[in-house]
């Protein structure tokens, strides 16, 4: 388990939102992860603890905060004009797939 308190001492005992048994036990079904029951108590603080973290940053006051294109002042982020490069090719990439109806991929059934 990670102690986030040095590293943000005002976060150190301000966790608010505490996992239940089943919120761990859902994550790591849909994470297909197998958890013994020692590790349950762990996850459930863990995840507990940067959910609250996370919370708290969402209260930040960032009213008057100017989005930045860079991290450090004076620099600027390259980027690229916002432009078509390439045409349309669906059709020539479509000629490989097995089948295809109106122009999308049909595809086996897989959840029921």
């Amino acid at each position: 388990m990670y102690d986030f308190a040095p590293i943000f001492p005002k976060f150190q005992r301000h966790y608010h939102m505490s996992l239940r048994r089943s919120d761990i036990d859902n994550i790591a079904r849909l994470a297909r992860l197998a958890l013994s029951e020692a590790e349950i108590p762990v996850y459930i603080d863990s995840l507990s603890r940067i959910i609250g973290l996370v919370s708290e940053l969402d209260r930040a006051a960032t009213g008057g905060v100017e989005p930045m294109s860079h991290p450090l002042a004076g620099q600027k982020q390259r980027q690229r004009a916002d432009a078509v490069t390439e045409s349309d090719q669906h059709e020539l990439y479509q000629r490989n797939a097995p089948q295809v109806l109106a122009g999308l991929y049909l595809v086996p059934k897989v959840i029921e």
